[in-house]
């Protein structure tokens, strides 16, 4: 659900660790145990690995010490803010074969970029490099499906103002959701980039808020510990 998946739809992003976002069942949470174990893979800093911390949002961190995962960092969580709950983000996965018949899964696009709506200064710009893959690759195959994702998550101006030109109807019918669309129809780029500008300190402070009771038990925890 992090920087691998990224690479995987073409946002290509250097990254150090692997995330995952995981069914936080304790059946399911043995067989993580199992692969963590292979890994020689120990918690490092707070929470420890316990359901009780990823049905509240926190994400466990590990780092490996097999010798062909050395120092490799992966962090797991099981509930992310915005995005829907395991169930529904397995049903709507995409699954990537790679070279050699193995298969991944990663979140699906839509929900990989509704991840990415955080207070991190890093994110925005993949989320922008996601959206904007997605658009490059598929508008000779446009579906109504990806019409309404361009429409309501493109942020790149001139990719938007293209979408609302391309795809009229729909924009008209994205229009009351999203300012950015209305500015793009009335062929306003700046008010584009003042409505782009107003979603995103509003994502960046709801997912502020949504992490202070949070950080605020891992002080604790620090502390505690």
């Amino acid at each position: 659900m992090g920087g691998q998946a990224c690479v995987l739809y073409g946002a290509a992003e250097f990254s150090r660790d692997a995330d995952f976002n995981v069914l936080a069942s304790p059946e399911n949470l043995d067989r993580l145990q199992g692969a963590l174990d292979e890994l020689h893979a120990e918690v490092i800093a707070v929470p420890p690995f316990d359901v009780a911390y990823l049905d509240k949002g926190h994400a466990i961190h590990f780092r490996c010490h097999h010798p062909e995962a050395n120092r490799f960092r992966i962090d797991i969580m099981s509930r992310l803010r915005g995005v829907d709950p395991f169930p529904q983000l397995w049903e709507r996965r995409t699954s990537w074969e790679l070279p050699g018949g193995e298969t991944i899964d990663t979140l699906s696009l839509p929900d990989l970029v509704a991840s990415k709506k955080t207070q991190r200064d890093k994110d925005w710009p993949m989320l922008r490099r996601l959206v904007e893959a997605s658009y490059d690759g598929h508008i000779a195959a446009a579906t109504p499906a990806r019409i309404e994702f361009w429409l309501t998550q493109l942020r790149t101006p001139t990719l938007l103002q293209d979408c609302v030109e391309r795809f009229p109807e729909q924009a008209e019918r994205a229009a009351p959701s999203r300012p950015a669309v209305r500015a793009a129809i009335v062929r306003d780029p700046s008010a584009i980039e003042t409505a782009l500008t107003q979603e995103e300190a509003m994502e960046r402070e709801a997912d502020r808020l949504y992490w202070v009771p949070l950080r605020q038990e891992l002080e604790r925890l620090r502390h505690g510990r």
